[in-house]
C-alpha cells in the first residue's frame, strides 16, 4: 500500500479555514465601513495650493463655529460627478462645504466646477496626495463632517447619494449641530 503525505489534507484545511473567515465576517456589524482614524478627533491640519483664484481654506475655518463638510474629490472621478448634485444640493441649503481637489490637474478641475457648478465656499488642491495621507483618505470622493469646534464627527468614503444623504450624511450634520 502507498504512504499518503499529510501534505493531502492541507488544501482542505486552508478551504474549511476561509470559508469560516468569509462566513463570519459576513456578520459584522457594517460590512461596507471602511475604518476611519480621525472620526471623534480634531480634524488634520490642510497643507493645499490655490485651485486659480477661488479661495482657499485652512485648519482655522475648519474651527469656525457651526458645522461644515469637507469634501475630496477629482475631475478624474466618475462617482464624483454623481455626488456632485448632492453637494450642490447642500450647498443651496446653506452649508458651508471646503473643497480639496485632490492629485488632479488644475485646468481640469477648475473645467469641472465651471461646468457642473461649484459648492464650495473655499477649495484648494492636494497635488502630492500629502493632506489626503493626513486625513486617512482611501480614495475620491470622499466626505467628513466637522462640529463647530472642528471634531469630524463622520467620515463616509464613496458617492453622496440620496439614500446615503438621507441615512448618513444628515444624521450626522444633526449629530454636529447639538
Amino acid at each position: 500500500m502507498a504512504k499518503v503525505s499529510p501534505l493531502v489534507a492541507l488544501p482542505p484545511l486552508v478551504f474549511a479555514a476561509m470559508a469560516a473567515l468569509f462566513y463570519f465576517g459576513m456578520f459584522r456589524d457594517d460590512p461596507d465601513a471602511l475604518p476611519s482614524a480621525v472620526a471623534g478627533a480634531p480634524a488634520p491640519d490642510v497643507a493645499l495650493t490655490p485651485l486659480g483664484d477661488k479661495p482657499g481654506f485652512d485648519r482655522a475655518a475648519l474651527d469656525a463655529p457651526g458645522v461644515k463638510l469637507v469634501n475630496f474629490w477629482a475631475s478624474w472621478c466618475a462617482p464624483c460627478r454623481v455626488e456632485h448634485p448632492k453637494l450642490e444640493q447642500l450647498a443651496a441649503e446653506g452649508l458651508p462645504i471646503y473643497g480639496v481637489n485632490y492629485k488632479d490637474e488644475p485646468d481640469k478641475a477648475l473645467a469641472f466646477l465651471r461646468d457642473l457648478g461649484d459648492p464650495y465656499v473655499a477649495v484648494g488642491a492636494d497635488a502630492t496626495g500629502r493632506t489626503a495621507l493626513d486625513w486617512g483618505l482611501y480614495g475620491v470622493p470622499e466626505t467628513y463632517v466637522i462640529d463647530g469646534d472642528g471634531t469630524v464627527i463622520l467620515r463616509f468614503a464613496g458617492p453622496i447619494t440620496e439614500s446615503v444623504l438621507a441615512s448618513t450624511i444628515r444624521p450626522a450634520i444633526e449629530a454636529a449641530s447639538r
